[in-house]
C-alpha cells in the first residue's frame, strides 16, 4: 500500500483539514505529521492547545492511520524516516513564505520517486479568522496561567512589555509587525510596580498596595488574553507572601517575581545611590519555600529576583544566592543590573548555565538596551522583559500634547500628536 505523508498545526480543525485528509485516503495510508509546539512559535503565536491534545485529536480523525511530531517547519527530518510516496498539502504553498518549504518536499521525495500532490484550498475558511473570532472569546485563567511554562519550553525567548492598564494590555495583545516573512509579536504582559504606582502618581516605594493594584490588573485580564507576570516586589512579609500567591494563582497570573531585598522599597536602578538592603539567604528562601507550600496550581511559578549586582556586591554572592534560591524551590531566576554594558550580565548566565541547564533566567535589560535578544538567547537568557517602556513612552506624548495646546490656545497643531476620533471609538470592540 502506498504512504501519504501530510504536515499540519491542527490547532484549530475545519473543514480544510478534514478535505485534506479526505483527498490523502485515496492515495494511500495516511502519516499526520502534527507540528510541535516549538514548531509552530518559531513562526507564529503560540497554539491555543497542546501538542498532546492536539495529536490526540488528530489520531481520532477518520482515515489517519498514524500521527507522528513535526518538531520543525521544514517537513524534510520527517520525509527522510518515513520515505512517503506522496506528500498531500492545500495549495496555498504554491505561493508566498511556504513555496521554499515546497521547494524542499519536492527535491527531498523525489529522491525516492515520491510525488507532492497540492489540494484546492477550501473557500470559506480563514484560519486567520477563526483565531480572531476565539480572541474575541477570551480565555480562562487556567489556560492564561499555563502559557508561560509552555511559551519558555517552545521558544528560544519570551518576549514580554510592560502593561499598566487595559489599553496598554490590548497594545500588547495586538500589536504584530512581519519582520523577514516572521510575525513578530509580544509574547505577554509584566504587571510593573514602578509603572503601577506610577500612573497613579504614587512613588515606587510599595505605597499602592496589593487589592488596588490587582484592580488595575484586572482592567487587561478582562480584555487580553495573553500570560501576566506579576511585580511582587519584596513580597512582603512570608505571612502576607501566601495569599498574594494564592490571589494571583485565582485570577490566571503565571508567575510572582519577587526581590531578595527588605526594609522600604527603593528602585533597584538607583543602584548603590540608594541604601539597598538584601535579605539573608535563609530568610529569602524561608519565602521561597512558603510560597511553594500555599500554591495549588503546578503551573503557577515563583521567580527569585537576586538584587546582588545592583548592591554591589561581587558575582560569587549573586550565584551563591541563585544557587540556594533554586534548591529552595523557585521556578526561575531573574538577575538584575544597572551596569550599562550588560557583561556582569552575560558572566553570570554562562556560569548558572553550567550548574542549572533548564531553570529559566530572567533579565530586564532597561540599562543595557544595546543588547538584542539574540544575544540574550546565546548567553542562556529565557525571558526578556521591557519592563516600563509603555509608560515611558506615553508620557513625553502626554506633555507635548499638552505643551501645544498652552501655546497655540487651540489642539489644532496637536493633531498629528493624536490618534483620531474615528480611531479611538473603533479601537474598542463593542463601542460602535
Amino acid at each position: 500500500m502506498k504512504t501519504v505523508y501530510c504536515g499540519m498545526s491542527a490547532d484549530l480543525i475545519h473543514s480544510g483539514h478534514l478535505n485534506i485528509i479526505h483527498e490523502a485516503m485515496k492515495l494511500g495510508e495516511v502519516t499526520v505529521g502534527v507540528l510541535t509546539d516549538e514548531a509552530i512559535a518559531s513562526y507564529k503565536r503560540l497554539p491555543y492547545l497542546t501538542y498532546e491534545q492536539r495529536a490526540e485529536i488528530v489520531e481520532n480523525i477518520k482515515g489517519v492511520a498514524k500521527v507522528v511530531p513535526q518538531t520543525t517547519l521544514d517537513y524534510v527530518p520527517n520525509l527522510e524516516k518515513l520515505k512517503p510516496d506522496y506528500v498531500v498539502h492545500g495549495d496555498d504553498w504554491l505561493t508566498g513564505v511556504q513555496q521554499e518549504t515546497r521547494q524542499r518536499v519536492i527535491d527531498c521525495i523525489s529522491k525516492w520517486g515520491g510525488k507532492v500532490v497540492d489540494i484546492p484550498y477550501t473557500p470559506g475558511i480563514s484560519s486567520t479568522a477563526l483565531n480572531a473570532e476565539v480572541k474575541e472569546i477570551g480565555t480562562t485563567p487556567e489556560v492564561r496561567q499555563k502559557m508561560l511554562r509552555r511559551l519558555i519550553a517552545a521558544k528560544p525567548i519570551v518576549r514580554i512589555m510592560e502593561s499598566h492598564s487595559g489599553l496598554t494590555g490590548l497594545i500588547i495583545e495586538k500589536t504584530k509587525v512581519k519582520v523577514n516573512n516572521k510575525t513578530e509579536e509580544f509574547d505577554g504582559m509584566w504587571a510593573s510596580s514602578l509603572t503601577d504606582s506610577t500612573s497613579k502618581g504614587k512613588p515606587d516605594i510599595e505605597a499602592v498596595d496589593l487589592t488596588t493594584r490587582l484592580h488595575g490588573l484586572n482592567d487587561a485580564l478582562e480584555c487580553t488574553t495573553k500570560p501576566v507576570i506579576y511585580d511582587g516586589d519584596t513580597g512582603g512579609k512570608i505571612e502576607h507572601f501566601v495569599f498574594t500567591v494564592r490571589t494571583l494563582e485565582r485570577l490566571g497570573v503565571s508567575a510572582v517575581i519577587i526581590e531578595d531585598k527588605v526594609g522600604l522599597k527603593k528602585n533597584s536602578l538607583f543602584g548603590t545611590d540608594a541604601i539597598q538592603t538584601q535579605d539573608t539567604i535563609e530568610g529569602f528562601c524561608e519565602k521561597i519555600k512558603a510560597g511553594k507550600r500555599a500554591q495549588i496550581a503546578n503551573d503557577f511559578m515563583i521567580i527569585a529576583r537576586c538584587e546582588s549586582l545592583i548592591a554591589g556586591k561581587p558575582m560569587e554572592d549573586a550565584l551563591e544566592r541563585c544557587f540556594a534560591y533554586v534548591d529552595a524551590g523557585a521556578d526561575g531566576i531573574m538577575i538584575h543590573s544597572k551596569d550599562k554594558s550588560g557583561e556582569d550580565i552575560k558572566e553570570f548566565c554562562l556560569k548558572f548555565r553550567e550548574k542549572h541547564s533548564s531553570v529559566p533566567i530572567v533579565v530586564v535589560p532597561t540599562t543595557y538596551n544595546h543588547i538584542t535578544e539574540e544575544e540574550l538567547q546565546s548567553w542562556g537568557v529565557n525571558v526578556v522583559i521591557y519592563a516600563n517602556h509603555m509608560l515611558r513612552s506615553a508620557y513625553p506624548a502626554m506633555v507635548n500634547t499638552a505643551k501645544s495646546i498652552l501655546t497655540n490656545h487651540r489642539s489644532y497643531e496637536a493633531n498629528d500628536m493624536c490618534m483620531s476620533i474615528k480611531d479611538i471609538l473603533e479601537l474598542i470592540p463593542g463601542t460602535k
